[in-house]
């Protein structure tokens, strides 16, 4: 009896030893084959491996924050939707999805080609190398340039015709607003290998540093609110705007939505300007929060609680941070957008009611002078020593380029808008602006049922 129970145990213990060196045999040649792989793989089969997960990673980066922008477009809709009266909301609907519209063709044939020195006159196979990062880079940088006609549009509501300004921003997003793109960010600034050329080179060479403007405090926002001045001056105030008071603001809640739609894009317009995902910086996200908080809370403050101040002071916080968002400090990101805010509230009294002119949403303080401060903020604030900056950014650079930006904008402004004026007219006549936009140019109501 012993004896059976001694074999079992045995052949027991045999086989279980059987099982595991078969498994340890197992993984053995699997180790075995991976090293030969891994050894007859080429290095820049690796290489391309590595770089192609690389490219994936930062195709889909760039998708997220086109998409956050593109949604900034709705916002910048709803702002002017209302703040205009409701007899010009549907023109106001119409006029920035159909420049959204142009701007992409535009931008794809003529303006991405300018700034990035890339052609999309090639075959889709040829497109689609490297998982599109060409094609979901020109998707991003869209979002940027179509928003100038979207800023000027909330300057000219109300009065202007419609498709002699759609030609005019067709010209600025096509062209304009890629040869300072160009000239400050990309193809016109750097080489293909990140050395400085042509206004980089100047600026480090005699004004001892490079331009910051790292998500378009400057580049975008300044030289689209001062672009919209000349518009709006060439256009003059809107009928009995200065005899008969200022308009109502149609709809705040409305107002809000479109602030709040902007507040929530920036953060794809800011972190996603890293342009790497594995550059996507925190620093920069908690700044841009901090500088919308500090506009907000400056603009409440200042105009006594008003809901209209309150609500474009945050966007006066985020467009003055985009500069030095991935340099300063966040308490100083707070400093900048508060005086973003004060900035809007101060400079849209003087300019509305001691200079008369009849900017509707406010887009040449809110872009065109906040943005320029922000250019300037990043100067003053890119300290280490001072403010606790990441690096220290040259202020002469800062102003230098600044002041560039708005009197190439001024100029610009003023050639293209004048050149419409003359061909096309760019004013609605009196009785189409009377009875508002969307009935003269479109054909339909808003609320048809509250003109029953």
């Amino acid at each position: 009896m012993e004896t059976e129970q001694f074999q079992e145990s045995r052949a027991f213990f045999i086989n279980a030893l059987l099982k595991k060196i078969s498994r340890i045999t197992v993984v053995f040649t699997t180790l075995l084959v991976g090293m030969a792989v891994m050894a007859e793989t080429p290095e820049a089969e690796l290489v391309k491996k590595v770089a192609s997960e690389s490219n994936a990673h930062d195709t889909l980066f760039f998708f997220i924050g086109a998409v956050m922008v593109f949604a900034m477009h709705a916002g910048f809709a709803f702002l002017e939707l209302g703040t205009v009266r409701k007899k010009n909301q549907v023109n106001a609907l119409q006029k920035i999805f159909t420049d959204w519209g142009v701007s992409t063709v535009v931008y794809f044939l003529i303006g991405y080609p300018i700034a990035h020195g890339v052609s999309f006159m090639v075959n889709a196979e040829t497109l689609n190398a490297n998982n599109g990062i060409e094609l979901i880079k020109f998707f991003f940088y869209l979002t940027f340039a179509a928003c100038i006609p979207a800023i000027i549009s909330g300057g000219i509501a109300e009065r202007a015709k419609f498709w002699p300004v759609i030609l005019a921003n067709a010209v600025l997003a096509g062209v304009a607003y890629p040869f300072l793109e160009g000239m400050t960010w990309f193809n016109f600034a750097f080489n293909a290998k990140g050395d400085a050329i042509g206004l980089q080179r100047f600026c480090e060479t005699y004004l001892g540093g490079q331009f910051t403007d790292f998500a378009g405090s400057v580049v975008v926002h300044s030289f689209g609110g001062w672009l919209a001045l000349p518009a709006v001056i060439l256009l003059g105030p809107r009928f009995k705007r200065y005899s008969n008071g200022v308009p109502a603001i149609s709809n705040i809640p409305l107002l809000a939505l479109g602030s709040w739609i902007l507040c929530v894009g920036w953060f794809g317009f800011n972190v996603v300007s890293a342009a790497r995902f594995s550059d996507a910086s925190g620093l920069v996200a908690v700044n841009s929060l901090m500088a919308m908080v500090g506009g907000l809370l400056a603009s409440v403050l200042i105009s006594r609680n008003d809901a209209g101040f309150t609500h474009n002071g945050a966007l006066a916080g985020l467009i003055a941070i985009c500069a030095g968002s991935a340099v300063v400090h966040p308490l100083a990101a707070f400093a900048i957008g508060a005086v973003g805010g004060l900035i809007f509230f101060f400079m849209f009294t003087v300019e509305t009611e001691r200079f008369k002119v009849d900017d509707v949403l406010g887009v040449w303080p809110l872009h065109g002078i906040v943005g320029s401060w922000g250019g300037l903020a990043a100067g003053i604030f890119g300290s280490v020593e001072l403010f606790g900056a990441r690096q220290n950014v040259n202020f002469m650079a800062q102003l230098i380029v600044t002041v560039f930006t708005i009197l190439f904008a001024l100029v610009v402004g003023f050639t293209v808008f004048g050149i419409i004026k003359i061909v096309f007219g760019i004013r609605l006549e009196a009785h189409d602006e009377f009875i508002g936009a969307d009935r003269a140019i479109h054909n339909i109501e808003a609320y048809p049922e509250e003109a029953i």
